[in-house]
């Protein structure tokens, strides 16, 4: 399957048609399709009209959730010409990202774009700074087989982690993502197998956090259409075997100012390795990790992956290079001995929201920085091995839900009636896989 000419060049310059892609309160991606004609007389000024129930839908159910997102109501979808791009792996498609309007100039309070850029308005406004992040793509890469009489879809290899068969049997897979991300000006950092059975990773190079979800956004329609190209199958889903390990969406994150990265420290004296705001930002998002939860692991399934000993943070602690901890931070390779460059945030998943997610963690970190938080002691060990002095993060998305419902800090930051419908969606999720145990396998199609 050979994309490279198309996703090289970015295909042939002549549109036909416009994708105009929003990602809802669950997770999922979804679009308009507009002639190109149409698109450049009457739509990419005015937008396109959307149902207000756009963002009342659950991974499992095209009936709204909620009494507030009803079929009565509609938004203006405008598509930010800043992100339009040449669509790689289809000829005469372009892709663009919608933000969500009453009106021309009047932002909806439901939009997560215009969510994360207005905390981050908040950000560089009070602390004349600005959040960075990088995410780490785990995925499943799936081949269909038959299975007890039937047709399934089974994992592409039975590999191990960083393996060079695995990684060389999904070579041809590798070069056309790769292809189509140069074309999109995505920076991919690394690649390899990772530890389940045809699972994979992409990490991605760090922007600025509006930024980096739009190119995870992409990422992710591009992995899952290349895969398709090849009649394999990708997913995000977080515990797709339960005796395997799960795939995660890990986020970097980092502070800047000036064009300098001011979470690290200004020298080797720090105790951590970070600055005062650093330590204070991260501990703000340590000390409501237990509330970000449901945005950054928004479905029953994700509860399935974050277990001890599965390098995912089941404890509620931090730790230096400590992949056994939620949050740890980070000594990539150039940076200084002792120093810090970002932290990593081991929750989040692929069936995040990730604008969402990222303004959890926004709104958790401005916290900390406000109200001065500090850090307690980093673990330098595995968290599990001291299970009496360490208490367990939420084990399931209503536990999840419950730390965030008796947790006001949000509801300002968020927007009251936006957290409203997430906790409304995040609700039905509990309520629909408790009783139907096997639902999450359909979520391969969906993620």
């Amino acid at each position: 399957m050979d994309l490279s000419n198309n996703c090289e060049n970015g295909g042939v310059n002549q549109t036909k048609v416009v994708r105009i892609i929003w990602v809802d309160t669950s997770g999922q991606h979804r679009c308009r399709v507009i002639p190109s004609t149409r698109f450049n007389d009457v739509v990419k000024k005015n937008g396109v009209g959307l149902s207000v129930v756009c963002m009342a839908r659950s991974s499992h159910t095209e009936i709204p959730i909620g009494k507030d997102l009803t079929g009565v109501g509609e938004i203006r979808l405008l598509p930010d010409l800043s992100t339009k791009r040449i669509v790689p792996w289809m000829e005469q498609e372009e892709m663009v990202m919608g933000d969500m309007y009453i009106r021309p100039g009047e932002a909806w309070e439901y939009c997560p774009r215009e969510t994360l850029r207005r905390l981050s308005s908040i950000l560089k406004n009070e602390f004349d700074l600005e959040m960075k992040a990088g995410f780490e793509i785990e995925f499943l890469l799936l081949k269909k087989a038959v299975k007890d009489g039937k047709e399934d879809w089974v994992p592409f290899d039975s590999s191990s982690y960083c393996s060079t068969f695995s990684y060389d049997a999904a070579a041809p897979f590798f070069h056309d993502i790769v292809d189509c991300l140069n074309s999109l000006n995505i920076t991919v950092e690394q690649l390899h197998a990772e530890a389940a059975e045809g699972q994979f990773e992409f990490a991605l190079g760090y922007t600025t956090c509006l930024t980096a979800a739009d190119e995870l956004i992409y990422t992710r329609e591009v992995i899952k259409a290349v895969a398709r190209k090849h009649g394999l199958l990708a997913t995000f889903i977080p515990k797709y075997a339960m005796d395997d390990v799960g795939s995660g969406c890990h986020v970097h994150i980092s502070l800047w100012q000036n064009g300098k990265n001011v979470l690290m420290a200004a020298d080797k004296s720090s105790k951590h390795g970070m600055s005062t705001i650093g330590e204070e930002f991260m501990a703000g998002v340590l000390y409501h990790i237990p509330s970000i939860l449901p945005f950054i692991a928004p479905l029953p399934n994700s509860y399935d992956r974050i277990q001890p000993n599965t390098l995912c943070g089941a404890y509620h602690c931090w730790g230096k290079d400590n992949r056994e901890a939620p949050i740890r931070t980070a000594s990539p390779p150039g940076i200084g001995v002792n120093l810090v460059s970002n932290f990593e945030v081991k929750s989040f998943d692929g069936l995040a929201n990730p604008y969402l997610g990222l303004a959890s963690i926004l709104c958790a970190g401005l916290d900390g920085l406000r109200n001065h938080i500090q850090l307690p002691q980093p673990i330098d060990t595995n968290p599990s091995y001291m299970d009496l002095k360490f208490q367990r993060l939420p084990q399931s998305l209503s536990e999840a839900l419950e730390a965030l419902e008796n947790n006001n800090m949000f509801t300002n930051l968020i927007g009251e009636r936006l957290l409203t419908a997430i906790k409304e969606i995040r609700k039905a999720e509990v309520n629909h896989y408790s009783k139907h145990q096997e639902a999450y396998k359909q979520l391969i199609h969906r993620y």
